[in-house]
């Protein structure tokens, strides 16, 4: 595939694909943007972004793809993967996969393969992290969902399980582990069957990182498109159905993985939340206010290092996706959205 991308802004649709490719309404001639809109796009073209997408009503307000400078070589080398056919550039999204594998998890806890009040030991034996037996017997699943396992990085003990947050990708990582484990099938059948083949999701696959990427903990990468994340997020939107009606994940899994835990709550099941009254941020102490002040209270967000996003906010049927490098704009999240209110107001 070419690793050149196309420049392009569709408003109001997508008229070159039909609703199985792209499930969201088309019109025959997009209308100009709003001027509001437009400082909504000329910001983010600002940020060192690749893709972005605005849905609204299963409408496609904003559609725009930007190519990768030459000095932005080594982010393709570790995190670019070619591109689509309508030229968005295939990406690693970080830990934005952990929202998918959180939805994986609520469907194998559906399918009665998987309870999260269980030990991890339960699914993958004993020994897994360095703590000591009675201390490591005590972590639960749901615990590695929250982000509340009370291990370090290392896997060593910190504090008992459920009552700190301490935000983990080596040690959310063995939640692959788990649903393999429990599934007794491969992550990529799993992911494929019961995700990304009914939600139409043909851009995503999992791909062992570059070396490079090897000391993050987590040595294989979730690979998406702006369109493949813009329908995962119309998935959680659409109660878990896929854009043909079929129920992927039940509608009480989508709650359960959307409930603030009980150690931060602007997190749930590997998903962050906004509206709390604190956030606990990766790497950051407790900080009064919601995730995101200026973005609506019900949103919920998929994000992932270099400012990959994910926004499903359901009280405006409104899913926006963002990727590319790390925003220039330490003040991203709060920037985007004080742009985006005012262009959807």
């Amino acid at each position: 595939m070419s690793s050149h991308l196309s420049r392009r802004t569709v408003v109001s649709g997508t008229a070159a694909l039909g609703a199985l490719a792209f499930p969201f309404a088309a019109t025959a001639q997009a209308p100009a943007l709003s001027q509001a809109m437009q400082d909504v796009v000329d910001y983010v073209g600002r940020q060192k972004t690749t893709g972005f997408l605005v849905v609204q009503n299963r409408k496609t307000l904003v559609e725009k793809n930007w190519p990768l400078p030459a000095e932005a070589a080594p982010f393709r080398a570790t995190m670019g993967y070619g591109t689509t056919a309508e030229g968005a550039l295939l990406e690693d999204v970080a830990s934005q996969q952990k929202s998918f594998i959180a939805v994986l998890a609520a469907v194998a806890v559906d399918k009665g393969l998987l309870d999260v009040t269980k030990a991890v030991g339960d699914y993958i034996g004993s020994g897994w992290t360095k703590a000591a037996p009675e201390q490591e017997a005590r972590i639960r699943v749901l615990d590695v969902l929250t982000q509340s396992s009370g291990l370090t990085t290392e896997f060593a003990y910190a504090a008992p399980p459920g009552t700190v947050f301490l935000y983990n990708t080596p040690v959310y990582a063995v939640t692959k582990a788990i649903l393999m484990a429990a599934a007794k099938q491969p992550l990529e059948t799993i992911t494929r069957d019961w995700l990304t083949a009914p939600g139409a999701m043909m851009d995503t696959s999992w791909r062992k990182r570059p070396a490079a990427m090897a000391d993050v903990g987590n040595p294989t990468g979730l690979v998406t498109s702006p369109r493949d994340t813009a329908r995962f997020g119309q998935i959680i939107l659409d109660g878990g159905r896929a854009a043909d009606g079929r129920r992927l994940v039940s509608e009480a899994g989508l709650k359960a993985m959307l409930t603030r835990s009980a150690t931060n709550p602007a997190y749930g099941r590997l998903w962050w939340l906004n509206g709390s009254t604190y956030t606990i941020k990766p790497l950051a102490k407790r900080l009064d206010g919601p995730l995101i002040p200026a973005a609506p209270a019900d949103l919920v967000a998929a994000l992932g290092a270099l400012d990959r996003k994910l926004y499903v906010v359901p009280s405006q049927k409104l899913v926006v996706v963002r990727m590319g490098q790390a925003a220039p704009d330490k003040n991203f999240d709060q920037q985007l959205w004080l742009r985006l209110a005012k262009a959807l107001a």
